[in-house]
């Protein structure tokens, strides 16, 4: 059901835009910088939201938050329909973030971490493979009623493909046992406060904020930067469709490299591995097959990183507050992710083109990848955030 829920959610309310945004601006008259910001800010709300929705569903479980982040993902995309104005438009956008703070990854990955214990892996990696699906189902369909529909009556079918999907299966088919964090027979009280202002936690937000940064920078960016390696438009476009196609191969190999390494260990090595992938498209010039090489590559360390971002909580600090944890932890990630596009432009006209921006990108991930291995939690850390206290550094 999750599988099914996260492909239209974030088909709807995510993939679906930039295939409308060409109609929206012409019809309208709005800018596309403007345009695209309301989308942005969409997001960036969506990281703070995730704070409070992280702690709703540690209290009450994912059933009536989905459920309600469904209802208003709903409103929100009506709202985006009949937007008379730039303003309206704009806050619709802005009420969307917060229901994908509601429906997206980070709800979805606390129920299945919560109930699915030791064999979570398994079970996220499936949902990733599925929600991977979004943007294969989603842009060409949107692209298909555009042809036909004026782009406001496109949002308002989107609007009922999500009414009629999501809301139902969230409100019933989210129906496993739920406890609250703080009654769960048998665990180790966890204090929020104390894990999210520790060092390792703060250097672990650092690291993967850092390469969510270059790795969805340099993605939205990859078009430009092959074009002026002499690829053609077609190509590049394809090479960019490849690159998510490596993220399903990143997302398939998760497993068997969590099975082998440790927490701290495949931090680092997806972190420095989404360095090199970045440094390397830098660097090459071609020949073209080789850059698709990269590309894909490229791809693979950003599905693994996906599959870190929904685990590494849970692998140093516990399930008991996932919720709670994760919604600090997503919040810069999620907000860093959001800048890129503007991030990785901006730095392209600082810097003289794409390939030298895309050496700064790989310099911004090589410094996550010191936080990461800096942020490396010791035992005696770990077990005072567990009693609620923080323990001095071991030596």
């Amino acid at each position: 059901m999750l599988c099914v829920t996260e492909v239209v959610s974030w088909g709807v309310l995510y993939y679906a835009f930039p295939v409308a945004l060409a109609s929206i601006t012409a019809d309208t008259g709005w800018s596309t910088t403007a345009t695209t910001a309301a989308f942005s800010a969409g997001l960036v709300v969506s990281a703070v939201a995730g704070v409070p929705v992280g702690r709703w569903l540690d209290r009450i479980g994912p059933r009536p938050v989905m459920t309600a982040g469904s209802v208003l993902a709903v409103a929100a995309t009506v709202g985006i329909a009949t937007a008379p104005t730039l303003l309206w438009f704009a806050a619709a956008w802005l009420v969307a973030g917060v229901a994908m703070a509601a429906v997206f990854y980070q709800a979805a990955f606390a129920a299945l971490t919560r109930w699915y214990g030791p064999a979570r892996v398994r079970a996220l990696t499936v949902l990733t493979l599925a929600a991977g699906l979004a943007s294969t189902v989603f842009a060409p369909l949107t692209s298909v009623l555009l042809a036909h529909l004026e782009w406001r009556e496109t949002y308002l079918v989107l609007a009922v493909v999500l009414a009629v999907v999501t809301i139902p299966l969230h409100a019933l088919a989210l129906t496993p046992p739920w406890h609250p964090a703080i009654d769960q027979p048998g665990a180790e009280r966890v204090d929020v406060a104390a894990v999210v202002t520790s060092r390792p936690f703060l250097l672990l937000a650092t690291a993967l904020t850092l390469t969510a940064f270059g790795l969805y920078a340099a993605s939205l960016t990859l078009i430009p930067l092959l074009t002026a390696r002499g690829l053609s438009a077609g190509l590049a476009a394809v090479t960019l469709g490849l690159l998510g196609a490596g993220q399903l191969l990143g997302r398939v190999g998760w497993a068997p490299l969590t099975a082998r390494t440790t927490p701290a260990t495949r931090t680092v090595l997806v972190v420095a591995g989404s360095a090199l992938a970045v440094a390397l498209l830098a660097i090459v010039p071609g020949p073209a097959w080789l850059l698709v090489v990269l590309a894909v590559l490229a791809g693979a360390v950003r599905g693994a990183g996906t599959l870190l971002q929904a685990t590494v909580v849970a692998d140093r600090w516990g399930t008991e507050r996932y919720g709670s944890l994760a919604g600090w932890f997503a919040a810069p990630i999620t907000a860093a992710s959001a800048l890129a596009p503007f991030g990785g432009t901006l730095i392209a006209s600082w810097v003289g083109g794409y390939p030298a921006a895309f050496a700064v990108l790989a310099g911004v991930i090589a410094a996550g990848g010191i936080a990461a291995w800096a942020g490396t939690p010791r035992r005696r850390t770990i077990a005072a955030s567990l009693s609620g206290g923080v323990a001095r550094p071991g030596r």
